[in-house]
Order: structure tokens, then sequence, then C-alpha cells
């Protein structure tokens, strides 16, 4: 059955006590959180590539201690490490060479981190590929980069649930979500990052897009920095409303739901300034759920 979750992109930030804590500090975060939403976007596993000897994986007792904070009914998305997606290693320096990252769609490496999340149990939601902006020094073409995450989805455990999200706007064609499709992948639809408007990417897909049994949303915002700057990293508030832009994301939520499809909406505090005043402007548009 098809349903709609709503949640937040990570969840510990004092500043929103008397939004979603009962206070600042001393407590459980993850449970109270728990008890406002029933859905979290782990991203603190994706940073794992610490240079070309060192990849940092789940803590066993981390991954213990989130399930045990949450009931039954709770789902994480989880962003798969960047070990396993990043074609090259970081440079320190525009001018250094790229470095080919040996485990780039590593199906090992991969199986060694599902292996860490088993203690999630049935709160595990989609697991996420989220791939930066490949240049022509990365892959040569869509084509490629296609083969090679369709050869990787072949050799990975396919009980789990894995949805694909790309930063190059031109890869968001019909071969793009027709090869999700064939391969079981589900499509993550990003709001920010120089991407085009998901609602104008769903007008112009959305009979593909609903094909899917999962879609992930995330709504990440254009301007990082400024909004930093302008909240002080102080997450209580909206400081750059979208009301307009959050309608039409709201009705294709809709749309995509009363088709038969589940959809992850996982906000960031950097959309509008702060993640759960932005789920309460989603809610009070929504009129279904």
């Amino acid at each position: 059955m098809a349903e709609l979750r709503i949640g937040t992109c990570s969840w510990r930030y004092p500043s929103w006590a008397g939004l979603v804590y009962s206070a600042p500090k001393g407590i459980n975060y993850l449970r109270e959180y728990s008890q406002a939403y029933d859905t979290v976007e782990i991203d603190r596993w994706f940073w794992s590539l610490f240079g070309e000897t060192s990849i940092g994986l789940p803590d066993p007792a981390d991954v213990q201690r989130y399930r045990d904070s949450v009931p039954d009914h709770f789902s994480f998305t989880i962003k798969a490490p960047n070990s396993i997606t990043l074609t090259h290693f970081y440079k320190k320096r525009k001018s250094d060479p790229l470095v080919e990252n040996p485990t780039f769609f590593s199906p090992s490496l991969f199986g060694q981190f599902l292996s860490l999340l088993e203690p999630l149990g049935g709160t595990l939601g989609p697991v996420m590929f989220q791939f930066g902006y490949l240049n022509k020094q990365m892959v040569d073409s869509q084509d490629q980069f296609q083969g090679l995450l369709g050869a990787f989805a072949e050799e990975i455990p396919r009980e789990y649930a894995y949805a694909v999200e790309v930063r190059n706007a031109r890869y968001l064609n019909r071969p793009f979500f027709e090869f999700l499709l064939e391969h079981r992948l589900h499509p993550v639809l990003l709001q920010g990052y120089w991407m085009p408007s998901i609602d104008q990417v769903y007008e112009e897909w959305g009979d593909l897009i609903a094909e899917h049994a999962t879609v992930v949303i995330r709504l990440l915002g254009p301007d990082r920095k400024g909004i930093e700057k302008e909240t002080g990293k102080r997450w209580d508030r909206v400081v750059a409303p979208k009301d307009e832009e959050l309608s039409a994301i709201v009705e294709m939520t809709e749309d995509l739901v009363n088709r038969g499809v589940t959809v992850y909406l996982n906000v960031n505090n950097h959309y509008e300034g702060s993640a759960p005043m932005t789920i309460e402007r989603i809610r009070s548009r929504l009129t279904t759920y």
C-alpha cells in the first residue's frame, strides 16, 4: 500500500528545542524525533572516504542505538558511503591530478556496509546512492555511467530498496528513468544544487517516475552558505520561504501517492531555514494525508 513519509535530513539540532525536542540537550534526540516523524535520513555514513588507505564504515554500536531509539513503524533512508559512489578521490587543490577510487562501485565493500545495517531490520528503508556532478574526466558519458551502475546493481543483494540521485541535469531523461525501472532502482528527486525544479522534471517524466514502487524526494535548497549566514546555523525559523514551489511539490507528491507510489519526503534545514517548520508548511498544504 502506498504511503507518504515525511521527515528531515539528520536530526541532532539543539535549536529544534520547542519545535521537536523537549530540551536542547540531555535527551535522546532520535527517540523524541521519532515521536513526531516516521522517517529520517542518515547521511553521516556517506562521509566514508578519508584518503587512499582509509575507509570509515558505521559503528555497530551506533546502528544498534538508532534501532533501539525508534518504534517498529519508523523508517530510515540512508546514504550509501561515498567510498562506493565517488569515481575519484577528492582533490586538495584544483591543480592536483585526479586519482581513481579503487572502491568505486565495489560490491564487496557495499556488502560489508549492508551487513553492518542488519540490526535496523524492518526500519531500514531505501539506501540511496548519491553521485556528484560527473564530468567527462570521471565518466565518458551517461551510457558509461549507467553501464557501470547496472553491472553493480546485478551484484548486490536485491532484498533491499535502492534509490539513485544524480546531479547531472542532462541525465534526467527517458533513458535514465527507463534504466532505473529495468534495474529495480528508485529515483531520488533533488530540489537544489543547480538541478531543475522537481515539479518540472515530474511534468516531463511523471508517467515513468510513477511506475516505481518508491520515490525519494530531497528538499535541499539552492544556497547552503546563504542560509547558514542568514540563520547563524540556528534552525528554528523560516528565512527563505518558497510558497509557490512548496505547493507544486506537495501537489506532485500527492499525485504520486494517489498513483500507488510510496514517497519519502526528506527536508533539509537549508531548504527554507528550519526543516521542522517546512514540514508543518507541507502538512498544511496536504489535502489527503
